[in-house]
């Protein structure tokens, strides 16, 4: 497989299109977790990845299970809504927040939930055993895992925390945003930092173009799920409308694979960084954490491990991190 470039035209004026019109986030619904297991299952058979979306498919389900059991978590303020608001930030900034401890239990809960549904072995086992880790274990790697450290942060075990922390995340912003709906300031909005998502700061694994909005362009938030508008043919990164043009795999012989791909890989050659643009009317089953994973070939192509422009990924899926494993990393034992 290659990679296949297509310039495209006009950026500026397609950049200026009218957003005001559109709503400008999408909260995460109840179902999400449960669309993104759908999704994973659909794509597993016959995959180079198939076990892996699997498991991911299991992990999501349980998500979903502890999603619906509704556990009330700790919210903002009105005095940190309207700072948020007055200072243009995230109000729940995932590098800094103050997690409520709870989210430590609901993770274990979660996790032996999971290992109910795995099959005797070794997956089963690292799962039950980070379930017994310490509290000091679970919080270490969560901030090493929001804060981008891989230095000391145990690569096995990182989709299983995390997992935890999407699903406290996502269960914040639901509850938070229930919780001040009507009130005088809006507790998610616009930030000063359009490329971030505006609830947790996250960066984003994937832009989508929403069905029913036009063909406007969201970037989805790979922590809290949220979605929010951002113009099309403009850099995720840098946020320039120059030097923009999508890459899409191709067969080995030039022809292509698709002839209306339903992921791409938005490039900037201003910055050399790319994030994937998914299609939902060429595939109505996309999901953006499962389809990013399931295009890691697109990700080897674009970023010049395979024939591609040597871009750089600006997206970032808590899934499946890109980086070598850190063996200082201690194990996830009741002593740590």
């Amino acid at each position: 497989m290659t990679a296949n470039t297509s310039k495209l035209l006009s950026p500026e004026e397609i950049a200026v299109r009218a957003g005001e019109q559109l709503t400008f986030l999408h909260l995460p619904d109840a179902g999400v977790f449960a669309a993104r297991a759908l999704r994973l299952r659909a794509l597993a058979p016959g995959h180079a990845m198939g076990d892996f979306l699997m498991f991911v498919a299991e992990l999501a389900d349980a998500q979903h299970r502890a999603l619906a059991a509704g556990q009330p978590r700790v919210l903002p303020t009105p005095e940190q809504v309207d700072a948020a608001a007055r200072d243009g930030v995230p109000l729940l900034p995932a590098s800094s927040w103050a997690r409520d401890p709870a989210w430590r239990d609901a993770l274990r809960a979660l996790l032996r939930d999971l290992s109910t549904r795995l099959a005797a072995g070794p997956a089963q086992n690292a799962v039950l055993e980070l379930a017994a880790a310490s509290d000091e274990h679970l919080e270490t790697q969560a901030g090493r895992l929001l804060n981008g450290v891989m230095l000391g942060l145990d690569m096995a075990t990182a989709p299983l925390i995390a997992a935890g922390l999407q699903l406290y995340f996502v269960q914040l912003v639901q509850q938070t945003a229930r919780a001040f709906d009507g009130a005088p300031v809006a507790p998610f909005g616009r930030i000063d930092d359009a490329t971030a998502c505006p609830c947790c700061g996250s960066r984003p694994v994937a832009s989508v173009e929403r069905l029913g909005a036009e063909g406007a362009r969201y970037l989805a938030c790979g922590l809290c799920a949220m979605q929010w508008h951002y113009v099309r043919i403009k850099c995720t990164h840098c946020q320039s409308t120059k030097g923009i043009s999508l890459q899409s795999l191709v067969a080995a012989d030039g022809a292509q694979a698709e002839s209306q791909p339903a992921v791409q890989a938005e490039c900037c050659s201003e910055c050399g960084h790319y994030l994937k643009l998914m299609h939902p009317a060429r595939d109505n089953g996309i999901e953006p954490v499962a389809d990013d994973l399931a295009t890691l070939t697109l990700d080897l192509l674009v970023s010049g491990d395979g024939d591609g422009g040597g871009h750089q990924r600006h997206a970032v899926n808590l899934l499946l991190l890109f980086g070598e494993p850190d063996d200082s990393a201690p194990p996830p034992g009741r002593g740590h």
